[in-house]
C-alpha cells in the first residue's frame, strides 16, 4: 500500500509540474506574439503607397481563376479560394499596369477563405476595396471568357480548386491555347490543379518534364491526415504521375518554380515572388516594392533550415537594424507549432528563441527611434 502511494504521489506530482510548466509556455508565447493592430483591419488600397504610385501604362489584362467549390467533396468542411493569393497577385499586377479579370467555373459569387492569421495590410485593403469586392462577388463564368483579350493566366490556390479545376474543359482549352502563342501561365498552392488533366495535341501532358512547384503531400497531410480520403488525389502525387518535375521547398516557406512560360508557386507564401516572376516574363521589370513582414520572417526560417539558428539570429538583427523593417514574430511563432505538430521538440524551442530575439530588437529599435 505504502508504495502505491509513493507511485501515486509521483504521478501527481509529475502531471502537476507539466501542467504549471504547459502553462507557464503558454503565457511566454502569448508574449512573443505582437500586440493587435487595430487599425490593420481598416486598411485601404488608396492608403498604400505601393497602389497609389502604380505604372500608368497600359499593358494588357492577366485573367485570374478562382474556384467556384465551397465543399471539400463529402467532407463538409467549407472551402473556396484563398484570399490571400488572389489579393497579393492582383495588387502586384495592378501596380505593374495590368488591369486584372476574375473568373470562375460558374462565375458570379466565388466562396472565399480568410484566414486572420494570415492577413495582411494589402489583403485588407482588397477587402475594403469596393472594385475587388464587385470583381469576386460577380466572377465572369469561364464559358464567357475570351482567351484572347489576356497577356496571361493566373490560377489562384485554396482547396476547393482540388474539385473544380482538373476536369473544367475552360480550363485545358485555355492552358492549351495559351501554351500555343507562349503566353504567361500562373499558378499557386492548389491551383495547379489546373494543370494535371491538360493534354497537348502530341499527347503528351501539359506538365511532362516541366519543373513544378504546388501543395506538396507534406504540407497537406500535416494538417489533414485524411486528405487521401478528402481530395480526388494529392496534388504532388498527381503533377508527378503527369512527369512534372516536382520542385518541393520547405514546408510552409516561399518556392516558386519558372520554367519558360510557366510560373508556379507552392503555398500561399509564394504570392508575392510568383506574380513579380510573371511580371518578369512578361518583359518588364517589377515595380519595386517594400518587403513585408511576413516575407522577412519567411526569409529568416529559410536561413534558419539551411545555415542553422545563429545565421537566422544575425539575418533578424541585420533585417531590424540594418534594413529598418519589420518582421513577423507571429509567423515564426506559428512555424514553432508546426514543428510541435512535427514531433520537433529542438527544432520547436530555437524557433521561438528566434521570435523572443527578433522582440528584443524590435523594442530595442523602437527606443532608440523615439
Amino acid at each position: 500500500m505504502f508504495k502505491k502511494y509513493k507511485i501515486l504521489k509521483w504521478l501527481l506530482t509529475s502531471l502537476g509540474i507539466i501542467i504549471v510548466f504547459t502553462v507557464a509556455l503558454g503565457f511566454y508565447i502569448a508574449s512573443l506574439l505582437p500586440e493587435e493592430n487595430t487599425n490593420l483591419k481598416n486598411s485601404k488600397a488608396s492608403d498604400l503607397a505601393y497602389n497609389n504610385e502604380a505604372i500608368t501604362t497600359d499593358r494588357g489584362k492577366i485573367l485570374a481563376v478562382v474556384t467556384s467549390t465551397d465543399t471539400m467533396g463529402l467532407s463538409g468542411k467549407a472551402t473556396g479560394f484563398e484570399l490571400t493569393e488572389l489579393a497579393r497577385a492582383y495588387y502586384v499586377f495592378k501596380a505593374n499596369g495590368f488591369d486584372v479579370d476574375v473568373a470562375s467555373p460558374l462565375g458570379g459569387e466565388a466562396p472565399v477563405v480568410l484566414d486572420d492569421d494570415d492577413m495582411g495590410r494589402f489583403d485588407y485593403a482588397f477587402l475594403n476595396d469596393s472594385i475587388t469586392q464587385q470583381k469576386i462577388k460577380q466572377t465572369i463564368a469561364l464559358e464567357d471568357i475570351n482567351p484572347n483579350a489576356y497577356k496571361a493566366i493566373y490560377f489562384v490556390g485554396g482547396k476547393g480548386a482540388m474539385f473544380d479545376f482538373p476536369d473544367n474543359q475552360y480550363i485545358q482549352r485555355m492552358v492549351k491555347d495559351f501554351q500555343k502563342t507562349n503566353k504567361i501561365i500562373g499558378a499557386v498552392c492548389h491551383g495547379p490543379a489546373a494543370l494535371t488533366k491538360v493534354t497537348l495535341e502530341n499527347g503528351d501532358p501539359f506538365v511532362k518534364h516541366r519543373t513544378v512547384s504546388g501543395f506538396t503531400n507534406a504540407e497537406e497531410l500535416l494538417l489533414i491526415p485524411d486528405a487521401n480520403t478528402i481530395f480526388p488525389f494529392l496534388l504532388q502525387d498527381k503533377l508527378i504521375a503527369q512527369g512534372a518535375v516536382f520542385n518541393e521547398g520547405d514546408m510552409y516557406l516561399e518556392k516558386i518554380s519558372v520554367d519558360k512560360n510557366l510560373v508556379t508557386g507552392q503555398n500561399p507564401w509564394s504570392v508575392w515572388t510568383l506574380a513579380e516572376s510573371m511580371v518578369q516574363q512578361l518583359g518588364y521589370t517589377p515595380k519595386e516594392r517594400a518587403i513585408t513582414a511576413d516575407e522577412n520572417a519567411v526569409h529568416v526560417l529559410q536561413v534558419f533550415k539551411s545555415e542553422g539558428l545563429e545565421h537566422a539570429k544575425a539575418q533578424i538583427k541585420h533585417i531590424i537594424k540594418t534594413k529598418e523593417q519589420e518582421l513577423s514574430r507571429a509567423l515564426l511563432v506559428e512555424h514553432s507549432a508546426i514543428a510541435i505538430l512535427q514531433v520537433q521538440p529542438k527544432t520547436f524551442f530555437d524557433v521561438l528563441s528566434l521570435a523572443a530575439y527578433a522582440k528584443e530588437l524590435q523594442e530595442e529599435y523602437r527606443a532608440t527611434t523615439k
